[in-house]
Parts: C-alpha cells; structure tokens; sequence
C-alpha cells in the first residue's frame, strides 16, 4: 500500500496505542506497523518536503522511508527511533540527489498567513510546515550535504552529535557544514530584494 501524506491516518482506538518511544525506553513492545505508520508519517514526511522541496519527491521518500524500515524493523534494537528514521530519510534524499544535477522545487501553497520577520536570519525562519519561499530557493541554491546538515540543525532541532551520527561523519564535520550553510543563507537571504517574512 502506498504511503500519501493527507494529514489524516485511520487508526483503531479501541484499547491505547503503543508508541515506539515506550519500547525504545523498555516501557512497551514495538508497535503495530499501523500505529508506528500513524505515529511517524507526519514527521517523516515533513522532513522529506524539507530535503527536496516538493510533494512528490516527498512523497517517494516517505514511500521509500518506510518501505526500508518494514525491511529492516526485525533487526531494530531499542534506542532512538525517530532518529533512525531521520537517518533513513536523509540517507534516501541524499541517495536521490546523486542520481540528478538539481533537486526540483515547487511554490508552497498559498494559503497561508506571513509575518514581518527580521532580514537575513535564516534559523529564525525554519518552520517545518511552512517555509517562506526566500528561504526556500536559498536553501536550494546550497550542496546537498550543507542543505542536509542545516535543516536537521535548524530544522528540526537536533543536535550537533545526533547530526554527526545520523550523517555518519565528525562533529568537526557538522559545524563546519552547518556553519557555511548559514552563512550562504545569510548572504543569498542579505542579496534578495524585498521584505523577509516568515511563519510563526
């Protein structure tokens, strides 16, 4: 069965869904493949469209995210669950971009509410549902590896070490790429024309 993001799963609720956060603390058995798809897909998808950009590349990755996880759940042994998903995802995109010369981006719908934000602060204007279209063909414009590296920082709030170990490379490594993402965000956000907004 395909995995879409529609923003709605069917789960039953009959007796309290378990939680892979529950089994990874020795608290709970691993569970279901529905609870665990209804308890990830939002996540996984969400940081997906943040990779590449648009829907169906998001879409595919997702698929793809947890069609390996399904291949790889019997070995899985308890520690951070989200993180190896975030691992896998970020593994497929960059899997993905190797195999073209640009990642395809699309306009974000435009039914949504901007703000008056400050200039040329791109940690400011990371939102993982909405992400101002500036800031979006800014962060097209940075190598895969940096683009990676700044959305799992800035993105979604991980740290410097769960970068490294996601990424399989130095923390060394992490600064420096989360460093020059920044500041070629900085410099393509300071040379755009017009007013920055952001969501918040």
């Amino acid at each position: 069965m395909r995995i879409v993001h529609n923003g709605t799963m069917t789960v039953d609720q009959s007796t309290a869904p378990r939680t892979t956060a529950d089994f990874d603390a020795g608290t709970g058995t691993m569970p279901s493949w529905a609870e665990l798809v209804s308890e990830h897909a939002d996540s996984v998808y969400r940081l997906a469209y943040r990779l590449s950009g648009n829907q169906q590349d998001a879409e595919d990755l997702t698929q793809d995210t947890f069609m390996r996880v399904f291949r790889s759940l019997k070995n899985y042994k308890p520690g951070t669950f989200e993180g190896w998903l975030h691992r896998i995802t970020t593994n497929l995109f960059l899997d993905m971009v190797r195999h073209r010369s640009t990642i395809r981006m699309e306009a974000l719908p435009e039914d949504y509410e901007r703000f008056a934000g400050d200039l040329a602060d791109p940690e400011r204007v990371f939102d993982m549902n909405n992400l101002d279209p500036a800031l979006e063909k800014a962060l097209d414009q940075l190598a895969p590896d940096f683009r990676v590296a700044v959305i799992l920082c800035d993105g979604l709030g991980m740290s410097y070490d769960d970068i490294a170990q996601t990424l399989g490379v130095k923390m060394g490594t992490v600064r420096s790429r989360i460093h020059r993402a920044r500041a070629q965000l900085r410099g393509t956000l300071e040379r755009s024309e017009g007013e920055l907004y952001f969501v918040g």
